[in-house]
């Protein structure tokens, strides 16, 4: 009997153990899998990568520019990126510097080299491809969750990740988790398991009324291997029509001339059309209209004109100087009452070549 007990603790004990075994593996494997279905601002960086996108923001007016990211190597001491970055901003100049960039969520550290002409594309990059760092620093959440976390401001859906899609852009095209979040809007973040920013996004700014402008849009341009190369300074010489959404979103101001290019010592007509923020002409306006030359001087600058039907034109503008100018178009007043305190303008930049 002793015997016979001894065997059947043993099988206990060996089948206990057996049971102990596969859950624990049953448990890695699930947690594995947890872990691998996270996401976080920064997954999938390896050393020697980068990645180019194109922004939106309120930055250069509203109009995008294009920001490399080069994740050189990992300055394990400091436990930071080293990288590299590279702006095209609307205009064509190239704007660089060196980001340190924060291995729980690639905040840019106070450590980084970066000149003062390229700070407000950092507070664009912040507010854009790193906007959702502040719901998912590392090591992130699942993108099989139904919450992910929900702005202060009242009102508003919960940030969550939804359907999934697949999405075109111009470094390829990916399958996707869209993270939708709702306020006044749709706005959408397409994100890539394994890329470490959101692929594309499509982000509107919190109004009380009107149309809202957009907050900010992305897309990934370019990903790749090894140093990308280093972008050239050129005047980028715009075409028209410009139209620019004025900062409270209220009006949408189109900016034309006539010749197409604006060429030093002969005259240049301008032409401005108002819309109301769901783009239709917007009558009875009072505008201010000011243009400045490449040396920052002022050659033409007339207020009170009126566009009653929404259209307005200044002609015989002469450039005496080549090079980046720029045309600020100010509403005063619709329908005979004046903005007030509200600054309604849009501020164009144009080029007169020699």
């Amino acid at each position: 009997m002793n015997r016979l007990f001894a065997f059947a603790l043993a099988a206990v004990l060996i089948t206990a153990a057996i049971t102990s075994i596969a859950n624990s593996s049953g448990g890695m494997i699930k947690n594995a899998y947890a872990q691998n279905n996270n996401w976080y601002v920064g997954k999938g960086v390896q050393p020697n990568n980068y990645y180019t996108y194109k922004i939106q923001t309120d930055v250069d007016n509203g109009q995008p520019f294009l920001t490399t990211i080069y994740f050189k190597q990992f300055n394990s001491t400091g436990g930071y990126w080293v990288a590299p970055a590279y702006v095209v901003n609307s205009k064509g100049e190239v704007i660089n510097g060196t980001l340190h960039l924060s291995d729980l969520d690639l905040s840019v550290l106070g450590t980084s080299k970066i000149p003062p002409a390229m700070q407000p594309y950092i507070a664009a990059y912040t507010s854009s491809i790193h906007w959702l760092a502040a719901f998912v620093p590392k090591p992130g959440q699942s993108l099989s969750a139904s919450y992910w976390g929900k702005i202060a401001s009242i009102g508003g859906s919960p940030i969550a990740p939804g359907a999934s899609a697949k999405v075109t852009v111009p470094a390829g095209t990916f399958d996707t988790k869209v993270i939708t979040y709702h306020k006044g809007v749709d706005n959408n973040i397409w994100i890539a398991p394994n890329v470490p920013y959101p692929v594309k996004a499509q982000t509107y700014a919190d109004v009380t009324s009107g149309t809202p402008p957009i907050q900010y849009a992305f897309d990934l341009q370019a990903a790749g291997q090894g140093q990308p190369p280093t972008p050239k300074s050129q005047i980028v010489i715009p075409k028209p029509p410009i139209t620019i959404q004025t900062a409270r979103g209220t009006y949408y101001i189109q900016l034309l001339w006539d010749p197409p290019t604006i060429t030093v010592g002969k005259p240049t007509d301008f032409g401005i059309l108002f819309e109301s923020n769901s783009q239709s002409a917007q009558s009875g306006v009072s505008y201010s209209f000011k243009v400045t030359d490449p040396s920052g001087k002022v050659i033409r600058d007339v207020h009170d004109q009126s566009a009653s039907d929404g259209t307005g034109k200044q002609t015989g503008i002469i450039f005496t100087k080549a090079g980046p100018a720029k045309v600020l178009v100010s509403i005063d007043a619709v329908q005979g009452q004046p903005t007030g305190e509200f600054v309604e303008n849009a501020n164009f930049d144009v080029v007169a070549v020699p």
